[in-house]
């Protein structure tokens, strides 16, 4: 029987332990910063994120959003506070940003609740003490294929999607052809449609000029990752002067997500990098 390569877990002999000390760092991250615990920026439960402060925070500071991973069908802001670490480090105002999961909530609303995250965070810049036109975001896996979509339009959306100004996009390891998700392991976890996957790949959507982008992969990560990535950094490197592709020797689709909350670490600096730009 032939791998999936999208189960990433299959390739990944500690899976379990890395998510564990994931959640672990950023347990110990939350115990000694100042947060600002489930803002919502809509009307469901999971409509909310986390807003973590730097401890001499400036005015005019940067702002950035994360927004975590989990094939659209789980995970949470509160395991990925880590990521705010390199954000602080930079001087900015970091927010972990959650959503609605598959199935019981479509792909395209979701991406409209990452969307709603985005404008009511710059909407809240003066009130925190930041700065809206120094507002970046990032996403990891299928957090950085809904993280894409703050800076582009659905081959089946109108052009007058209300759209963030974001300064810059860092996206980590992530889906850009959805083709294949809806026959992976996926099927009866997300339950995601032929049509959603044609409606929501980044490769045939309209990347809007504007924000900067950088592209990062894990060297570990499986074959499509890197296909995908390579291919989207091409589409991006086309319309938009300001884009490149990074990839992070050494790691894996799950390492790579420590490496991002490691503020002295290559993937840690580069987001660092982006929000302090």
């Amino acid at each position: 029987m032939a791998q999936d390569l999208y189960r990433n877990r299959d390739f990944i002999p500690d899976f379990d332990d890395i998510v564990a000390e994931t959640a672990a760092r950023s347990r110990e991250l939350a115990a000694r910063v100042d947060i600002r615990h489930d803002v919502p920026y809509g009307p469901g439960l999971r409509e909310r994120m986390d807003i973590i402060l730097p401890p001499r925070l400036a005015k005019g500071a940067p702002l950035h959003m994360f927004i975590h991973g989990g094939y659209w069908r789980s995970g949470s802001k509160e395991d990925h506070r880590l990521i705010a670490a390199p954000v602080l480090a930079a001087g900015g105002i970091a927010a972990m940003v959650t959503y609605d999961l598959m199935p019981a909530t479509r792909l395209g609303a979701i991406v409209g609740q990452v969307r709603a995250a985005a404008r009511q965070l710059a909407a809240m810049a003066s009130e925190l003490g930041a700065d809206a036109a120094r507002m970046t975001a990032s996403g990891h896996s299928a957090g950085a294929h809904l993280a894409s979509y703050l800076a582009a339009i659905g081959p089946q959306e109108s052009t007058s999607v209300n759209l963030p100004e974001l300064r810059g996009l860092l996206l980590v390891s992530g889906i850009y052809d959805l083709t294949d998700i809806p026959g992976s392991f996926l099927k009866d976890e997300a339950k995601m449609t032929t049509a959603e996957a044609s409606a929501w790949s980044p490769l045939t959507s309209q990347q809007l000029p504007g924000p900067r982008r950088i592209v990062m992969l894990a060297q570990m990560d499986t074959p499509p990752y890197h296909d995908q990535g390579k291919r989207f950094a091409s589409l991006l490197q086309h319309d938009v002067p300001e884009a490149e592709f990074i990839a992070q020797p050494g790691l894996n689709h799950m390492t790579i997500v420590l490496a991002l909350g490691d503020p002295k670490s290559p993937a840690g600096l580069c987001l660092s990098g982006l929000v302090g730009d």
